[in-house]
């Protein structure tokens, strides 16, 4: 899914040189998590509001450099590794940079979180199945199988869960009557979880989406 749509570019990096008064100010009027920092037009990484705070006024950028923090993306990295980024560095603001290191702009972590809510994992009907079973056991394409073998569609899937020699995947599986498909999964040693025929198990996901967004927003 291209993001280039997505990129924002009404904020201008500060300078190196700038005076840290110049970024409170700027934060007072913005609410990011973080302001890029260049210098000669080479990006060089970002500042927390956090940390501006812990520094006088009258000092330049160049003083607190010990405290910018290197995180972007590219223009062509895919929707969820930047979402990952996001959640990573515990920001709301991406800066994006092209293969020559350009400086492009940035994305907002709300326009990433609404393209995660707006795929058909959470927007299309069906039921969500999670299932469980040993790392080495395990294959999607005996997953799919399954599934497939019983008239239905995999809408998304994702491992949501390893510990110790065990994996959980969870499915959201495009049509109502999920008995057959959880029976098959049985009858191929698969641990079932939870099996929802409605999509409260997915609603509670986009809500855990929804409080991420606001928790990484303070």
């Amino acid at each position: 899914m291209p993001l280039r749509e997505y990129i924002i570019n009404d904020i201008k990096p500060l300078n190196i040189n700038d005076k840290v008064s110049d970024l409170k100010m700027m934060f007072n009027e913005l609410t990011y998590s973080h302001i890029p920092i260049e210098k000669d037009k080479v990006y060089l990484g970002c500042i927390s509001e956090t940390d501006v705070h812990c520094f006088e006024g009258d000092k330049t950028i160049l003083d607190c450099a010990h405290s910018l923090e290197g995180f972007f993306v590219r223009a062509e990295t895919n929707w969820l590794d930047v979402l990952e980024t996001f959640a990573q560095h515990s920001c709301n603001i991406m800066p994006v940079l092209d293969e020559e290191n350009n400086y492009l702009g940035y994305y907002e972590l709300n326009d990433i979180i609404g393209i995660f809510n707006d795929t058909p994992f959470f927007s299309e009907p069906g039921g969500t199945l999670i299932v469980e079973k040993a790392i080495e056991a395990y294959s999607f394409s005996e997953i799919s199988q399954i599934v497939e073998s019983n008239s239905a569609k995999i809408l998304g899937a994702f491992i949501s869960k390893m510990e110790n020699d065990m994996v959980q995947i969870t499915l959201k599986i495009g049509s109502t009557g999920l008995n057959n498909v959880i029976q098959t999964f049985r009858r191929y040693s698969y641990n079932i979880i939870s099996g929802h025929e409605e999509d409260t198990y997915v609603e509670n996901l986009k809500e855990r989406s929804e409080y991420l967004k606001k928790y990484l927003n303070m």
